[in-house]
């Protein structure tokens, strides 16, 4: 009966725990109303580190804050007994808080205060509690006192000098220096180790000039201690044996090595060997951790960061040298201090709901777990029929308001230990409404939107979500209701737009809230900027289109790098772009446009680079001074963003032309230091210059001078020639040496030349000038002759041989035997017997012909005698030629003589010929005249050159329309028939002509011409409008008119004497504008008295000039015009006072009045 009551008790257990489900954990909001009336037990928010090391000069703070509702009360344990601040005058707590600070102004020492503190924080609800903080005072002792003995050793042994620093908390960092204050150079043979010590691999006899001191310097008091140097000693020898490797540290062939988790692992290995050897690291049975692993001190330590379990086992370490290897390995154990798995935290639950603490750490060795409550061991504090323990988890079922209570996870190990709080709060409140009420969102057209609706509640409230007050709750579809009170509308749309209502409920009550959603038009830039690079001093254009929803207001900003552009009187912004006028360096940088409006933007960026030509470099410096060479050395200004291509070095030397800078060579853009190759005796100064691809830069300041040594010259002179001016010399001549070719002072040149091909010696000669003259030569004999530049220094390469000429005298003998041997119409074939190359006298040159036309044989043909010549060079026995471009039916003669390059020999015989008749040229003229409607009028005259005796004319003519022609016709014409009348079959024909002459040979050079086009195909007389009686009697007509016009002039001339007409430019009076002998004018009509416009005159005889306006035209300045824009009336100007009071104005009569007066 008991076992069947104990089965189905566990049966029932089992049931249970089925149908039990764990509640959510309430989440409290930051509400500042919500918060000031929730009631919560208290939470440690900030409290010292465990292993708390203090200065000692300092005072002592232990830091403990906490928060809770009641706020929380704190106190301290200090080595685990309660602690009471106020028994201690130099202990005070901060006030609202548990920090402790210790004063020791008044005595005291911080020394008395070391030990293990924990704070604890307490109110209604519970108590929570901190680390347990060691307390440790920071020491730094002093080098005990030693008296070290100077260390013998052997050159190539190894040696390890201890450091053994004093103990310190926090221990020391430990550093070699020498008796100068100097850092012990560390390197593959000399290192220091990771406990301090120096060692030496194998001791070199350098090493006893320097003394060996170990410092220690101390983090938290900031000094420097420094132990009794070493002073060591190298007995040398002759001849240093090697050694194989052995290990100085670790010592054996294996050791062991733990580590914490998380931690670094250091394993070192120093070897001692002559030569020094290489370390190197391997881990057995797998590779070394690439990602974490790190080699230092010349490989003698591997280093592993954040080291975890896989990282244990067997690491080797190896040195070598020529003579051989040894190994040691590190046998690597990790351990780890207790680190979480499942940390508890804080659990929020209202009346009647489940919940549950988990607390789950994992370490090695595997930590334990112990639970509190309030700080008290959880099977001695206060039972509580709604907790259960269930191993490293705390179940609650059903709580009630006063389960709330702070509870405390220990999970320790021999490595450490952890701590967590985490309380369990009981609170019922009503369903209350957290955001604003009746908000108004704006959203994007198409975006993903999101309508907040936050809300709290214990128990936790159901939230629903309704449109427009109508139907049932908006959950599924393109909405979806979330948790914490939002509603995601997966795709706003326009028919979305409305009013949302959010309604939270549970046992305790309901509350809600509204939202009204507007769906707007993106805002967006439809033409964006675009990246540019522009030349300083142009103008850049940024282009930025937007389109955005007209109910919104929208601002079109631009920024340059991320900052507000300021619109003035350079850059221009208006609807659609942003120009840059007249860009510099400073208007370099990312342009963006940007299109805000209150609920979404847009923004487009591009970037201006501006590029101009770089800056001139800067600080020129020459060294490696050579003979010959110097190197040129030099800074690259700005290139502003345009890279420099090359490099333009320029000279100038100041003693032939001194301040003209020259170009020496051109160099990448990617060198600034080049050997730059010069010339002897220049006192050179350089400049540099930048080039890229928008110009050059200025040039760079002058380089230092440098003067090259004198040397003799190494350029052989150019242009050498012999040649003869007179027949009984010749002349050697050559171009001078640049200056900058000339390599020293004095230069001068020396000549030799000698007659070709005799062997003998070679005359010479030495000038300053630039020719010599041989005299008393043969005629035109060949003389061999080269040149040297020399100066003070020495003398240049000397020439090749070239061969000259003395000079060259009238050939003595002229071709013989000159005849014709065939003519035709234009072209003649000439033979003759050749002279003797002796009786030339000089280089031959040709044979010249002397031609010309000494009449024709058409009768009365008139024409210009024109002698011509042509030369023939051959050498060959029985010379021929042929002579064209002849006129044909002509009679010709000519002459030959033999050249050189100076002088003619003697004629030949003359001979006369005559060329055959040929086709003659094109007529001299052809004109084509319309006459009527019916007819065309040709007109021709004879060429003028007929090449023959004209027979007469051809006439071919064919009808033209467009590209097809019709069938040819062809009319011949007597040799005194030059015109032709053609009748026409209809006025709108056109026809093509090609007209040519005839001789017995045939048809000529024709002359093509088209019939003229005329308009409306009217009839038109081309006859010389000149010869027609209406044209005559119309110019006797005008004629008449004008002579009219001048009698009349004439006679109101007569009338009052002469007068001056002068013009607006003050031209001189003629001959004949003078006045009368007694100085006075018989003039008597006011009007006649109005000299002519522009023509004020004074008895002095001076000009004025008038003002040149309408008014004064007319009397009393109301002049009129007639419709045709004429003057009505007379030519009337202003007269000047000073000119007319006593005295009678001169008078000229417009001729305008001259012709009405005629009415």
């Amino acid at each position: 009966m008991m076992m069947q009551g104990r089965q189905l008790a566990l049966a029932l257990m089992l049931l249970h725990l089925l149908l039990w489900h764990e509640s959510v954990t309430i989440e409290v909001p930051q509400d500042p109303k919500i918060l000031a009336d929730l009631r919560q037990p208290p939470t440690i928010t900030k409290q010292s580190v465990k292993d708390y090391i203090v200065d000692p000069r300092d005072n002592i703070i232990i830091e403990c804050e906490a928060k809770g509702n009641p706020v929380p009360t704190f106190s301290w344990r200090r080595n685990g007994k309660f602690f009471n601040i106020g028994k201690d005058p130099r202990v005070t707590m901060r006030k609202r808080s548990g920090t402790l600070e210790i004063g020791f102004r008044n005595g005291g020492r911080p020394e008395d205060y070391e030990g293990e503190y924990q704070c604890f924080s307490g109110n209604d609800h519970g108590l929570a509690m901190s680390n347990k903080i060691l307390l440790r005072v920071s020491k730094a002792p002093l080098w005990p006192k030693e008296v070290l003995e100077p260390v013998v050793v052997t050159e190539g042994s190894s040696l390890v000098l201890p450091c053994n620093p004093p103990p310190g908390l926090p221990p020391p960092f430990t550093f070699w220096m020498n008796s100068m204050m100097s850092p012990i150079p560390q390197d593959k043979r000399v290192s220091k180790g990771l406990n301090g010590d120096l060692y030496f691999s194998n001791v070199m006899a350098q090493d006893a000039q320097n003394d060996f001191s170990c410092s220690a310097r101390f983090l938290f008091t900031h000094t420097i201690q420094q132990k009794n140097p070493f002073t060591l000693k190298v007995f040398t020898s002759r001849k240093v044996v090697e050694s194989t490797p052995t290990f100085l540290s670790p010592l054996g062939s294996e050791s062991a090595k733990m580590v914490l988790r998380d931690e670094q692992l250091l394993l070192e290995c120093i070897a001692a060997g002559l030569p020094t050897p290489t370390t190197k690291w391997f881990k057995k049975g797998g590779d070394l951790p690439g990602r974490k692993v790190k080699f230092e001190n010349y490989n003698k330590t591997m280093k592993i960061i954040n080291v975890s379990e896989e990282d244990a086992g067997e690491y080797v370490c190896m040195a070598n040298n020529h003579l051989g290897s040894i190994r040691h390995s590190i046998f690597v154990q990790v351990k780890a201090a207790p680190y979480w798995l499942d940390k508890p935290t804080n659990l929020v639950l209202a009346p009647e709901e489940n919940g549950r603490l988990v607390c789950r750490a994992n370490g090695n060795p595997k930590p334990s777990i112990q639970w509190l409550v309030n700080g008290l061991p959880i099977d001695s504090s206060v039972p509580d029929p709604s907790r259960q323990m269930m191993g490293d988890t705390i179940i609650f079922r059903s709580v009630q308001m006063g389960s709330s209570a702070v509870y405390q996870c220990n999970a320790s190990n021999q490595h450490g230990y952890l701590l967590a709080n985490a309380f369990v709060s009981v609170i019922d409140m009503r369903p209350r409404m957290l955001g604003p009420k009746n908000q108004l969102i704006k959203v994007i057209e198409n975006n993903r939107t999101f309508l907040d609706c936050p809300f709290f509640g214990s128990p936790f409230p159901e939230l629903r979500w309704f449109k427009n007050g109508q139907g049932s709750g908006l959950d599924g579809g393109q909405y979806r209701a979330y948790m914490n009170g939002t509603l995601e509308i997966k795709r706003a749309r326009a028919e979305d737009e409305g009013t949302y209502t959010c309604v939270a409920s549970s046992i305790l009550g309901m509350a809600e809230n509204q939202v009204r959603l507007e769906v707007k038009e993106p805002s967006r830039i439809v033409r964006a900027p675009e990246h540019q690079s522009a030349i300083r001093g142009s103008t850049a254009r940024f282009d930025c289109k937007v389109k955005f929803d007209p109910s919104l207001p929208v601002t079109v900003a631009w920024t340059k790098d991320d900052k507000p552009i300021y619109l003035g009187w350079r850059l221009r912004k208006d609807e659609e772009s942003l120009t840059i006028p007249n860009i510099n360096e400073g208007d370099e940088g990312i342009y963006t446009c940007t299109v805000k409006t209150e609920i979404d933007q847009d923004s487009a960026s591009a970037r201006l680079t501006v590029l101009d030509r770089p800056d001139p470099p800067m600080d020129l410096e020459l060294s490696d001074p050579a003979a010959r060479s110097v190197r040129l050395t030099w800074i690259p200004g700005n290139d502003h963003r345009s890279p420099v291509t090359e490099f333009l070095v320029q000279f100038e030397e100041d003693r032939w032309e001194p301040g003209r800078w020259q170009d020496l060579a051109t160099y990448p853009g990617d060198l600034n230091s080049v050997i730059l190759q010069l010339t002897p005796f220049v006192n050179y100064q350089f400049r540099v210059i930048s080039i890229n691809a928008v110009g050059h830069s200025e040039p760079s300041h002058p380089s230092p001078k440098y003067q090259t040594s004198s040397a003799a010259p190494d350029v052989i002179p150019r242009g050498l020639r012999g040649w003869g001016s007179e027949k009984d010399n010749m002349e050697v001549t050559w171009e001078p040496l640049l200056d900058l070719e000339k390599n020293g002072p004095n230069l001068h040149y020396c000549v030799w030349w000698r007659r070709k091909d005799s062997d003998g010696e070679w005359n010479n000669v030495t000038i300053i000038g630039l020719k010599h003259v041989v005299r008393n030569t043969e005629t035109y004999v060949p003389y061999e002759i080269k040149i040297q530049a020399r100066n003070e220094l020495g003398a240049g390469p000397e020439s090749n041989v070239v061969i000259g000429y003395s000079g060259e005298d009238k050939p003595t003998s002229a071709p013989t035997e000159l005849h014709v041997s065939k003519v035709d119409s234009s072209k003649a074939n000439i033979q003759w017997k050749p002279v003797d190359q002796v009786s030339v006298r000089g280089e031959f040159k040709e044979y010249r012909l002397y031609y010309w036309r000494e009449s024709s044989h058409v009768p009365g043909l008139v024409f210009r005698k024109e002698n011509k010549t042509k030369g023939f060079y051959t050498t060959v026995a029985e010379p021929s030629a042929i002579l064209s471009d002849l006129v044909p039916f002509s009679r010709y003669k000519m002459f030959m003589v033999a050249a050189n390059n100076r002088y003619e020999g003697p004629p030949s015989n003359t001979v006369e010929f005559s060329t055959k008749e040929g086709v003659p040229d094109a007529p001299s003229f052809f004109r084509i005249k319309r006459r009527g409607f019916d007819s065309i009028h040709l007109e021709w005259d004879k060429p003028l050159e007929p090449n023959g005796l004209l027979i007469g004319y051809q006439l071919k003519y064919q009808t033209a329309n467009g590209s097809r022609q019709g069938r040819p016709r062809l009319e011949t014409f007597l040799p005194n028939v030059t015109e032709f009348t053609l009748r026409l079959p209809d006025r709108s024909t056109r026809y093509n002509f090609y007209l040519s002459a005839l001789t017995q040979v045939g048809a000529g050079e024709i002359f093509a011409e088209e019939s003229p086009f005329f308009a409306n195909e009217a009839y038109i007389d081309q006859v010389d409008i000149a010869t027609q009686g209406w044209f005559i009697g119309l110019m006797c007509a005008i004629a008449l008119i004008i002579l009219i016009l001048l009698i009349v002039c004439f006679i109101k001339r007569s009338r009052g004497g002469k007068y001056p007409v002068r013009d607006k430019k003050d031209l001189p009076l003629d001959a004949v504008d003078h006045k009368d002998p007694d100085g006075s004018f018989d003039y008597h009509s006011d009007e006649d008295n109005k000299p002519l416009q522009g023509s004020q005159t004074s008895l002095e005889g001076n000009v004025k000039e008038s003002d040149d306006s309408l008014v004064d035209y007319g009397e009393g300045g109301d002049g009129q015009f007639n419709e045709d824009g004429s003057f009505i009336g007379q030519y009337t100007v202003k007269k000047d006072k000073d000119e007319t009071e006593g005295n009678e104005s001169s008078e000229a009569t417009s001729p305008v009045n001259a012709i009405y007066s005629l009415a």
